[in-house]
């Protein structure tokens, strides 16, 4: 048997491992096992790739450079896992798409210089003999156009979510006729270049792949951009499968379209839970179609301090707790499972809410209460806990804004107007853990921080966590 039958093999058990992997992410229960299926896959596949490259007999400078290339990749991946914090992990998640994208451009460029660029050469020569020539024409660019798109793209997310841009949505005249403008350009110059392949047309729609990346995610809001990373994820598996096509790598076409399709499946299940249009955040238009609502005077806000919120928690029956971004950055978790447990000691029924964009990333909150040992099956998703507020004692607001504003039901004129959010306002008692009365990322006023079942309790969420425990 042949190295390259060999790898061929091996290619497909890594596909079936990442099959395996997607499989057990879906559940939290199986979430460990299905990490230990993807990197599995990834090891097969990177030691079969290597395999087939030496049995290549490519040059002892391709080796070197090939060894040196995952050294470097493997040392940077191993520093930032293991630095990274919790609340950092959206923009690392963004910037790690940016490299499959830049990866997708050089792969592009690459095929290009070897087939395109010597159009009497071997390997033009043999794919004109094949007939695919002109097929090879039209991966390249369509490949260049995803890469370039999902890298800028990549990085104005990273940006926001790392507080390095401006979160706020770019808004030119015209928007969406420039990202359609954009899309038909492509088209002619891919049509173009299909037919008459030169140097000046590849440039071309690498510079408006990048510069359309760009707009797209600039277009949209920071409060959306768990949403936007879902979408880029689709995009980088895109970009890879496209990769796949011209390097003729079915693991990379296989593993492409499981990202890809998982990616956009996700993110048309975070648009309905929202109320968005998928199309729009595909467009970049998403979250800023809806107009601004005027400032309102709410009135006075009540404040609690730590004492009162465990002298009300000792008294509950049932509390639920829905945790936000600003428990990630005070990294209260772990404060809040020990809660937790104190409060199922004392015979009180408590769950968590979480929202579908809760934090910065799809699933942030879950992982975070998974990390604390929470136990799974009290923490429950909107649709699932939203009809119980009403009979609930107390409800911890930790950290939360945007998902649980009334504003959302109440005000069409609200830029988050038609959002699903849990409707924590219709419990008995509501504790809103901030640490001042700043609107949310979203730059919208809460008015549940004023209803007269609300209570304010101001100051970091760890600190705050500790000392109701010490209350308690």
């Amino acid at each position: 048997m042949t190295i390259e039958t060999i790898t061929w093999s091996a290619y497909i058990v890594a596909a079936l491992l990442f099959i395996l992997a997607l499989a057990g992410l879906s559940k939290h229960e199986t979430a460990k096992v299905g990490n230990l299926f993807g990197i599995a896959g990834m090891t097969v596949a990177l030691a079969a790739t290597v395999a087939l490259v030496v049995d290549l007999k490519i040059s002892t400078t391709g080796i070197v450079l090939l060894v040196a290339a995952m050294l470097i990749g493997a040392l940077i991946g191993l520093q930032r896992a293991r630095v990274v914090e919790m609340t950092q992990m959206p923009e690392l998640i963004a910037m790690l798409h940016s490299f499959v994208g830049l990866a997708a451009v050089l792969v592009g460029w690459n095929g290009y210089l070897l087939v395109e660029h010597e159009p009497n050469g071997a390997e033009a020569l043999h794919l004109d003999a094949l007939g695919t020539l002109g097929i090879h024409h039209a991966e390249v660019s369509i490949g260049i156009f995803i890469g370039a798109v999902t890298f800028t793209g990549s990085i104005v997310a990273y940006g926001k979510l790392a507080g390095k841009f401006n979160s706020a949505p770019l808004v030119l005249p015209g928007k969406n006729l420039i990202n359609l403008g954009s899309l038909v350009v492509f088209a002619a110059l891919t049509a173009w270049f299909v037919v008459d392949p030169q140097l000046w047309q590849l440039i071309a729609i690498t510079a408006l792949a990048l510069a359309l990346g760009w707009h797209l995610v600039a277009s949209i809001g920071g409060g959306d951009m768990p949403v936007v990373v879902s979408m880029l994820n689709s995009y980088s598996g895109w970009a890879a499968a496209a990769a796949g096509f011209l390097l003729e790598n079915d693991l990379l076409i296989i593993t492409g379209a499981l990202v890809g399709s998982s990616g956009a499946y996700l993110s048309y299940i975070m648009c309905r839970a929202m109320n968005r249009s998928f199309i729009s955040v595909i467009a970049g238009g998403f979250g800023i179609e809806a107009p601004s609502g005027d400032a309102v005077d709410y009135g006075e806000h009540h404040e609690i301090n730590a004492e009162g919120t465990a002298e009300l928690l000792g008294e509950a029956k049932s509390v639920i707790i829905t945790p936000g971004y600003g428990m990630a950055v005070a990294q209260a978790q772990y404060g809040v499972a020990e809660l937790t447990n104190r409060l199922r000691e004392r015979g009180v029924e408590v769950r968590f809410g979480i929202h579908p964009v809760a934090g910065r990333l799809p699933g942030h909150m879950n992982v975070l209460l998974a990390e604390a040992k929470v136990p799974y099956d009290i923490v429950l998703e909107l649709d699932e806990i939203n009809d119980d507020f009403p009979e609930t004692d107390v409800v911890l607001v930790i950290g939360a804004n945007d998902t649980v504003n009334p504003a959302a039901t109440d005000d069409p004129t609200s830029p988050i107007a038609g959002m699903p959010v849990l409707s924590v306002w219709e419990s008995k008692k509501v504790i809103v853990f901030k640490r001042s009365m700043a609107s949310g990322y979203a730059g919208v006023q809460n008015p549940l921080f004023f209803r007269d079942n609300t209570s304010m309790l101001f100051g970091d969420a760890k600190d705050r966590v500790n000392d109701i425990l010490a209350a308690l």
